[in-house]
């Protein structure tokens, strides 16, 4: 009778082995396992990878021959022999088990370890162990031997979160698996034994000693010559990883270059593909990160915060940020959130939003251009308050001028020429063109001409790049396209800008700005050496909790930001000009070295004009004759009339100084 039930429960277990083994086959694939995805930048070299398992899967002609010898001698030397179990090697394992009185030495084939990671559980019974075997054998006979060796080399785990003998070369010696010699080669094979008892870099000795084992073995098969191994042998395990500079470009494991800009890069994927897709589907996402760029970028900002903490000595750390965007494309080139990524993610050139002062003038002066104003307009009645809602208002302890053209109260960042402007233009008008250039939600107050909206840095920067794009916006992008692991387009960036002002406009905006870096708030990029035609405008809130500076050449646009994440004053007189202006210069001139020296060319219908300084009227010859002439430049149909003021006689009427002049009338498209 216990004849019979151990016969029929050894037939029931043959039975669910058959069972479990025909439905496992029936799902054959030597699918390496989940991929990572890689995140390219602008050049396509990989930077970065987002995974469960960090894996590049890559052909078995793209690894090494010392690579792939190393392994079979170590794990598998008959693989091409046999059918998928090694009986030889099952005898010789099992004797030297039974003879040391534990497991001293595996008996699986290569083709049985893929098997039982692949399809089966980590259970150590007969069971399992039969169902390895079998499953081996019909592996083979669906597959090449090829096929199968090239999945095991992608699937097999290498310590260190390195999944897959290509992580893992990059990880440890900063190079491909193609590119392993003999030493490192045998080292990775060394590993597949104990990955994460053979630490790497945490236990050197015991690698080598596994390793040194390892080329051994590749001497005795004939695989090594002789001097070829003697020279392998006598190579310390450190001396072959790859040094902290090289990993910072070749571990994809872990983030080193542009980490605000891949995490960035991470949340929009994350709201177009689910996280299983994202983190084992082996996507491939193209950036509009430039490496080069990023770096002269992460080297400015630290080098400037540098040395603004030996200024200030103690407190609690100064923030920065930075963000440089290429107008004709809208493509992020690079972007800083903060000093220390690790120690604080927050990035503030997107998550922070705070006032960005006179940074926001060039808004109020471009909606007064669209009106119709012209760069030469005068501004009059400068020293009155101006009447809104929230009562009279006036900003205090500036200039006595009465009146200024517009072109010189940007230079001068002129308070009270910004908010009687805004006056005369309108709050509704100067509020909706910020919105199309990405600005959005601005307070309807007297004071938004002073930068009292909060903004972010990113949309400040690509809200500057119209004024360089011809009045074209194109949104901030940071991803070209995604393809799928079977280099499918799944998702490709659109190309398309919208205009949101008159290219003359922006035209006219560009040279205003222009001369504030030569000849106003901006002079400092000239003094920190930057050398390029530019424009831009810096931006300080009054208690200089907040310093900005936004700037661009035709090529480059730049925005840099600097203060605490709990607004107090920078330093003493801490104005953008003194602590953000040299941040954007150091940068700038990295970044553009090569560039030429061109600006933006003037679009049809923009005139040049001699301006009569008094009026702000065109000049006649007596303006001329009494000096008080200026150049200046205005679109179509915007010409403003001959000078009433100047004649033979030189009189000067009284009211002229502060009276406006009126604007021509709507812009052309």
């Amino acid at each position: 009778m216990l004849v019979l039930v151990s016969a029929g429960a050894a037939l029931y277990t043959a039975w669910q082995i058959q069972r479990d083994v025909a439905a496992v086959s029936a799902r054959f694939t030597l699918d390496p396992g989940p991929r990572s995805t890689l995140i390219f930048d602008s050049k396509d070299k990989p930077i970065a990878a987002l995974y469960r398992e960090h894996r590049m899967p890559v052909a078995l002609e793209e690894m090494s021959g010392d690579l792939v010898t190393a392994v079979l001698v170590t794990e598998d030397r008959r693989f091409f022999s046999h059918d998928g179990i090694d009986f030889r090697r099952m005898a010789a394992s099992t004797l030297a088990n039974l003879r040391h009185g534990r497991i001293v030495q595996g008996g699986s084939t290569i083709t049985q370890q893929f098997v039982r990671g692949a399809f089966l559980d980590r259970s150590r019974t007969y069971a399992r162990k039969v169902r390895e075997a079998w499953l081996a054998t019909e592996l083979e006979t669906r597959y090449s031997k090829r096929a199968i060796l090239q999945a095991y080399l992608n699937r097999v785990y290498l310590g260190d979160g390195y999944y897959g003998v290509e992580a893992a070369s990059r990880g440890y010696f900063g190079k491909s698996a193609s590119k392993l010699n003999a030493t490192e080669g045998a080292t990775l094979a060394a590993l597949i034994n104990r990955p994460s008892g053979y630490g790497l870099r945490r236990t050197p000795a015991r690698v080598r000693e596994r390793r040194d084992w390892v080329l051994r073995q590749m001497l005795g098969q004939g695989d090594l010559d002789p001097v070829r191994y003697a020279s392998s042998v006598v190579v310390p395990v450190a001396s072959t990883l790859a040094s902290a500079q090289t990993r910072a470009t070749e571990d994809l494991a872990r983030i080193h270059h542009g980490p605000y800009f891949v995490d960035t890069v991470t949340q929009l994927l994350q709201a177009q593909f689910d996280t299983t897709t994202i983190l084992t589907g082996g996507l491939r996402v193209y950036t509009t990160l430039d490496s080069d760029v990023q770096r002269f970028a992460e080297q400015s900002i630290l080098k400037r915060l540098g040395e603004l903490d030996k200024r200030r000595k103690q407190g609690e750390p100064l923030q920065a940020a930075l963000v440089a965007i290429e107008p004709s494309t809208g493509f992020v080139r690079a972007m800083v959130g903060g000093r220390n990524f690790v120690e604080s993610p927050f990035n503030r050139a997107i998550d922070a939003k705070r006032q960005p002062g006179s940074a926001f003038k060039p808004f109020v002066f471009a909606a007064a251009l669209e009106a119709g104003y012209s760069p030469g307009t005068i501004i009059g009645g400068l020293d009155e308050s101006v009447a809104s809602a929230q009562g009279a208002y006036l900003p205090a302890g500036e200039h006595e001028l009465e009146a200024t053209t517009l072109r010189s109260a940007l230079v001068h960042s002129s308070n009270r020429a910004a908010v009687h402007l805004l006056q005369r233009v309108g709050l509704r008008p100067t509020i909706d063109l910020a919105a199309r250039m990405g600005l959005d939600s601005m307070p309807a107050v007297p004071s938004l001409a002073l930068g009292t909206g909060e903004v972010s840095l990113l949309h400040l920067t690509s809200a500057y790049t119209v004024f360089v794009n011809g009045g074209i916006q194109k949104p901030p992008t940071f991803i070209r396209r995604v393809e799928d692991s079977a280099g499918r387009v799944l998702y490709r960036a659109e190309s398309e800008g919208t205009r949101v002002m008159s290219e003359s406009t922006a035209f006219l905006m560009a040279s205003m700005l222009a001369d504030v870096v030569d000849s106003g708030t901006g002079y400092a990029a000239r003094t920190n050496g930057f050398r390029l035609p530019a424009g831009g405008k810096t931006g300080s809130t009054d208690d200089h909790a907040d310093a900005w500076f936004v700037g661009f050449t035709p090529q480059l646009a730049a925005g840099v930001w600097m203060g605490f994440d709990r607004p107090q004053p920078i330093m003493r007189r801490g104005f953008a000009s003194v602590v953000a202006v040299p941040a954007w210069a150091g940068f700038m001139k990295d970044a553009t070295t090569g560039n030429k020296a061109e600006w933006i060319t003037a679009p049809a219908g923009i005139s040049r004009i001699r301006r009569c300084r008094e009026s702000g009227s065109l000049a006649t010859e007596f303006c001329e004759l009494y000096g008080e002439v200026t150049d200046d430049m205005v679109a179509a149909g915007r010409a403003p009339d001959l000078c009433p003021l100047h004649n033979a006689t030189g009189t000067v009427a009284p009211v002229a100084r502060v009276a406006p002049v009126a604007p021509a009338g709507p812009p052309s498209p």
